[in-house]
């Protein structure tokens, strides 16, 4: 039996590791996935040892850092103790570093799929991840000279958002029809994020625009996915007032959301990317605790935080941030991304660039294909 362990940490991670977990069951018949995950993980057939922690942002971080404790212990023990061929690390640095020093000498080959951001902080991670870490696979095709220095072999496999927006079937309307929505009537999509300390921030925004929307805008309808790694309860206040006010609430289904719209407001992440490469106009939004804000603008090197913005070098996508993150300024700015053709197309165009950066490459597949070859299937 082919064993492999795959390690996520938060919910773009996870939906990289349902794909693979796919790829790996349609290319090996015997083969035996364990991993940290949650649900589309498990749904692929993963038996997780340990849920996804979600934790981000310094004091985020510590109210759960007890469970991080656990999670770690249980990960070594499992490894150590179940000897997979392959371990495959995605993202998630901090954790997964620890992870992989820790049975470095146990004889498991190890994978990172998904390279931590070495290009915006703390460059030389690079040399200890080339000590540590037998292959890397990168999703961002400028990641791959960060690498170049090390003996390690990186390889850009492309990016499994790519492969999920495939997945969706059908024209705009037809999508929007499945989704419960008027196929006839622009759609804009809010996407407050996968965090707590995302929708914490970001739900009394959201709620502005669309009261902004409902009082200028009344062509719009609107929807909104909730991640799979939210607890909706916990939410429930806000969420409810939010239906009352005609958003379309759905769990999950975040690509399928931004396939049915013509207009988005994300949390800076990897929603930002899908959109664009749907080509939907759109705006970013970001809020931290203010002292994590400050932080993180100390010691990342970038000028922008959005992926699309930094593999153009330019702001194709306004960046509303911190104070900028209002409903008012936000509600501006999707009007005009909305309503001025030049800017509406200008973005449109540049979107096109980016895609065109990922064409003719399936992630998850490639990277099936690197853990074969790691665990001498192939």
């Amino acid at each position: 039996m082919k064993k492999v362990f795959i390690l996520t940490g938060e919910s773009s991670g996870e939906l990289y590791g349902s794909l693979l977990a796919r790829a790996l069951k349609e290319r090996w018949k015997n083969i035996s996935i364990a991993g940290v995950g949650g649900e589309m993980m498990k749904r692929e057939g993963v038996e997780l040892i340990s849920e996804i922690s979600g934790a981000f942002g310094l004091f985020e971080l510590v109210s759960k850092l007890q469970k991080i404790r656990d999670t770690f212990n249980s990960v070594v023990n499992h490894l150590l103790n179940e000897k997979p061929d392959v371990l495959v690390l995605v993202d998630f640095p901090d954790f997964n570093i620890k992870v992989a020093r820790a049975v470095k000498h146990s004889g498991i080959k190890i994978l990172y799929y998904v390279s931590p951001q070495v290009w915006a902080w703390r460059r030389k991670r690079v040399h200890t991840i080339a000590e540590l870490v037998d292959r890397m696979a990168v999703i961002l095709p400028f990641e791959v000279d960060y690498y170049k220095d090390t003996e390690m072999p990186c390889e850009f496999v492309g990016h499994p958002i790519v492969e999920e927006i495939e997945m969706i079937k059908g024209s705009k309307e037809f999508i929007k029809e499945q989704l419960g929505l008027r196929p006839d009537t622009p759609c804009l999509a809010l996407l407050p994020g996968s965090r707590d300390s995302e929708m914490k921030r970001l739900l009394p925004v959201v709620e502005g625009v669309v009261d902004l929307f409902r009082r200028d805008d009344s062509g719009y309808q609107f929807i909104m996915p909730i991640a799979l790694s939210i607890d909706r309860d916990k939410y429930s206040k806000q969420l409810n007032g939010l239906s009352y006010k005609g958003v379309k609430l759905v769990r999950g289904d975040a690509v399928k959301v931004l396939s049915s719209s013509d207009l988005a407001l994300v949390a800076s992440g990897t929603a930002a990317l899908q959109a664009a490469l749907l080509e939907i106009p759109l705006v970013v939004m970001y809020k931290m605790f203010p002292l994590s804000f400050w932080l993180g603008k100390m010691i990342i090197d970038v000028k922008f935080i959005n992926l699309v913005n930094i593999m153009m070098d330019e702001e194709i996508i306004k960046e509303m941030l911190q104070g900028k993150a209002n409903p008012g300024d936000i509600y501006n700015e999707l009007k005009r991304a909305a309503s001025d053709d030049n800017t509406r197309q200008w973005m449109i165009d540049n979107f096109r660039k980016v895609r065109g950066l990922f064409a003719n490459k399936n992630a998850s597949e490639r990277v099936s294909i690197i853990i074969g070859e790691l665990g001498g299937w192939e």
